[in-house]
């Protein structure tokens, strides 16, 4: 899942893709290297991001959700508006990333409706203070059971188990302790029985492990986590580099399933 951040404050990559040839641009090119979906988003979600306008967002992400759906690219709309996910939706997004996990009632209704897939994600407080005081009695088994829930919220309004996917929220009100239990406990998360996505792509835990300060030089170490993750049981990789991490993800398929090879390219 490559990101498209078409925002001028991304803590990765803010203002790169902000006008709207440059995130076409960016999707393109990230589904040459390999990305199988492109996740489009117009509001930061770094920790002290302030929210965003529903025209603002509306006008950041709609023309690049249909120039990219008009390419035949299977497209992500990264929001937590009911208003923009069904705008996004009419114009062509088949999945709904959703930081908040369809906290907002008419969220799940919509998915619902129009049969999207959907990203529940976790998050401990809001993006304004997530990061001022993230505590947990036991982070693996309490982000499990919060996306067990959501999960089942959603089914029992009427969605399908097979359209949900789940995300433990790597720095979404989490320490760097937290998120790396998170990483060390993916297996249970797999458990759950919904496919798991990934996103740990240059997030500042990696800065702070390796001392790595520019997000945009953290590809390598992010690709490290593309690898172990899917050794976890981790099964969508949400990533800012496609390349790197689709490399490491090839090398670490084919460890965990040598089979793959004899698929893939027979000796």
């Amino acid at each position: 899942m490559g990101v498209v951040n078409v925002t001028p404050d991304s803590f990765s990559d803010g203002g790169v893709h902000a006008a709207a040839d440059d995130a076409v641009s960016a999707g393109l090119t990230m589904a040459a290297a390999g990305a199988a979906i492109v996740d489009v988003g117009g509001e930061s979600t770094r920790p002290g991001a302030q929210p965003v306008l529903v025209d603002d967002e509306l006008s950041r992400v709609i023309p690049v959700v249909e120039r990219l759906a008009d390419q035949g690219l299977l497209i992500s709309i990264d929001t937590s508006k009911p208003v923009v996910a069904r705008a996004a939706i009419g114009a062509g997004a088949r999945i709904l990333n959703d930081v908040t996990a369809c906290s907002a009632p008419e969220m799940a209704e919509l998915v619902v409706e129009t049969g999207v897939g959907v990203v529940l994600m976790h998050m401990q407080g809001t993006p304004q203070d997530m990061q001022q005081d993230p505590h947990y009695g036991d982070v693996v088994s309490e982000v499990s059971r919060f996306l067990a829930e959501r999960a089942a919220h959603l089914i029992d309004t009427g969605a399908l188990p097979g359209s949900i996917a789940i995300d433990p929220g790597i720095g979404f009100g989490k320490t760097v302790t937290h998120n790396l239990e998170l990483l060390a406990g993916l297996g249970s998360l797999a458990g759950l029985g919904y496919p798991v996505v990934l996103g740990a792509s240059r997030k500042s835990f990696l800065g702070r492990i390796t001392g790595i300060e520019r997000p945009t030089d953290r590809d390598g170490v992010s690709a490290v986590t593309t690898a172990l993750g899917y050794e976890r049981g981790a099964r969508v990789f949400r990533v800012h580099d496609v390349s790197s991490s689709r490399a490491a993800l090839l090398v670490a398929a084919t460890i965990v399933n040598p089979e793959l090879w004899q698929e893939w390219s027979p000796d």
